[in-house]
């Protein structure tokens, strides 16, 4: 049921609240004198309002004909379209536009501004699952390759039976990128550019570009002519024929990067944790290309870090949550550009996000080894202490077993919390 709600010119802001007693618009204007309150709203019999209300104490909701910095700060609203889930009643003006996302849980519908700002061709399809497959490229520094990256690309998926989109991410590029991209957008039609206005980094521009992907199935890489892209069809050909597997990785070779003699005991390291911790076989860890299934990856996206180290983050995500993932092989060039990875930061953030996704979503793994060995080494050296002292106890021995006991505990805590959350 849809109900026209006439919005005065002095309106400025509007807040609809949802509950399962329908929908409260409550209409403010820029002054606080009285709004006309129009007619209720709501499922019937129950009661709904709109009614003026003070700005000084509400945090309001952006409304507008597309979704800006500040756009609370307008002097007026054009439209306003929202959906309750629990009563089916959606509010809004008479022509307001809106843009279709898909249906909520219990098979609710609603409408929504735009997310992120982008630019597309036009008569590219446009929505969640409209298309095949979304190649996720984002781009920082990379204007001397970046054409040739996208070339490749959109040369292989145009070889294919795919539909796609070719999403490429400026994360705010301090060189000339941005421009070499806008100036791209009318040579290839499955582009789609969208210009970060601060720097986030590549973990925050792949979460946003999965989180705003029109296909089915993401594809990861990046724009440093490093990974095979030409190969991007063979890993969506290969979840399409694998029904049972929600995301492929590409597992290096060789290691072409920066401080190489580094790189390769400290991944090598870092790769044996992961595998310990997760009791699962991983070729490689943090490769950059990578295609999964985009619905079962949109739970974990708000875990991804801002950093590199999101590409263990979503691989690890998927293995503590029983999503099966394979391996092929790959080939890795060397980088053209400049590398952006520091060795001792990212290294460092590697084996924390390792240890936070294990914690986050199988606790015990973590803490009932390192609880069951401070046990041990108490009741090893209680039993030393009342051989060599006459049955006496020394104060190591007490420290070792408290120290053991309170980290068990807490191992048993933080089961019990992550297994009380609905979520994962």
């Amino acid at each position: 049921m849809a109900v026209p709600v006439t919005l005065a010119s002095s309106v400025s802001h509007v807040r609809v609240l949802t509950s399962g007693h329908g929908v409260h618009a409550h209409v403010v204007t820029r002054s606080l004198a009285p709004v006309a309150a129009g007619r209720h709203v709501g499922a019937p019999g129950r009661r709904s309002s709109i009614d003026p209300i003070s700005t000084a104490t509400q945090r309001w909701v952006p409304t507008g004909a597309a979704r800006r910095p500040r756009a609370w700060a307008r002097p007026e609203v054009t439209w306003v379209a929202v959906t309750a889930a629990s009563s089916g009643v959606t509010v809004a003006p008479p022509g307001a536009p809106s843009v279709p996302v898909p249906p909520a849980a219990g098979g609710a519908s609603a409408t929504r501004p735009p997310g992120h700002l982008s630019v597309t061709s036009p008569g590219q399809p446009q929505g969640e699952n409209s298309l095949d497959v979304t190649i996720v490229l984002p781009c920082y520094n990379e204007q001397d390759h970046v054409l040739q990256e996208i070339e490749r690309i959109t040369a292989a998926m145009d070889a294919s039976d795919y539909s796609y989109e070719l999403l490429v991410i400026d994360d705010k590029s301090t060189d000339d990128t941005l421009q070499v991209l806008q100036a791209a957008l009318s040579s290839y039609p499955h582009m789609r550019l969208m210009p970060f206005r601060t720097n986030g980094g590549s973990g925050t521009a792949r979460r946003i570009g999965t989180r705003e992907a029109f296909g089915r199935i993401v594809v990861w890489t990046d724009a440093d002519m490093t990974y095979p892209n030409e190969r991007i069809p063979e890993f969506v050909r290969y979840l399409e024929e694998n029904l049972g597997v929600d995301q492929v990785v590409g597992a290096r070779t060789t290691e072409e990067g920066t401080h190489k003699f580094l790189r390769v005991p400290a991944k090598w390291v870092i790769r044996k944790v992961a595998e310990r911790l997760s009791s699962t076989k991983i070729p490689d860890l943090n490769s950059g290309l990578r295609a999964f299934r985009r619905d079962v990856s949109l739970p974990y996206l708000r875990l991804l870090p801002p950093g590199f180290s999101c590409v263990t983050t979503i691989t690890m995500s998927f293995l503590s949550n029983q999503h099966p993932v394979d391996y092929l092989p790959i080939d890795y060039a060397k980088r053209a550009g400049r590398s952006k990875f520091h060795f001792v930061k990212d290294a460092y953030r590697y084996i924390l996000q390792v240890l936070r996704m294990v914690m986050y979503f199988n606790p015990i793994k973590v803490l009932m080894p390192i609880a069951l060995t401070l046990l041990g080494l108490s009741f090893v050296k209680g039993v030393i202490d009342v051989i060599r002292y006459n049955f006496g106890i020394t104060t190591n021995a007490v420290l070792l077993f408290i120290s053991g006991l309170l980290i068990f505990t807490l191992a048993l805590l933080a089961d019990l919390i992550v297994r009380s959350r609905g979520e994962t």
